[in-house]
């Protein structure tokens, strides 16, 4: 399995309405799309102050982790949809992708 884990740096005083167009909007788009969402919501703890979120997809292989992404986000759905409630509160991203057991998947669910 590959673990996508994405950070979002946030504009000051955004991540309340973030997170709940994360929830209600853009979530139910990429499953509707057929992509995994493990986890998502807002930081625990900020860094240097700035506001953050997270968003935790699996794919089962780095090929279809590009192609299932470049399909969604290059879609009407999205552009027509939640893409500048979300982008427009984006001060920076930083996204990793690992290969992990399926086990460690499920250990990134909320219970």
């Amino acid at each position: 399995m590959i673990l996508e884990l994405r950070t979002y740096r946030l504009k000051p005083g955004t991540r309340a309405d973030f997170v709940r167009v994360m929830a209600e909007e853009a979530v139910p788009l990429l499953e509707a799309a057929g992509i995994r969402v493990v986890d998502h919501g807002a930081s625990l703890v900020d860094e240097d102050g700035h506001e953050e979120a997270y968003l935790i997809r699996a794919f089962d292989s780095v090929e279809q982790h590009r192609s299932q992404e470049d399909a969604f986000y290059g879609s009407d759905v999205w552009r027509q949809g939640p893409r500048e409630a979300i982008v427009s509160r984006i001060e920076s991203l930083h996204s990793i992708v690992i290969e992990v057991a399926e086990g460690a998947v499920e250990a990134f669910k909320r219970s």
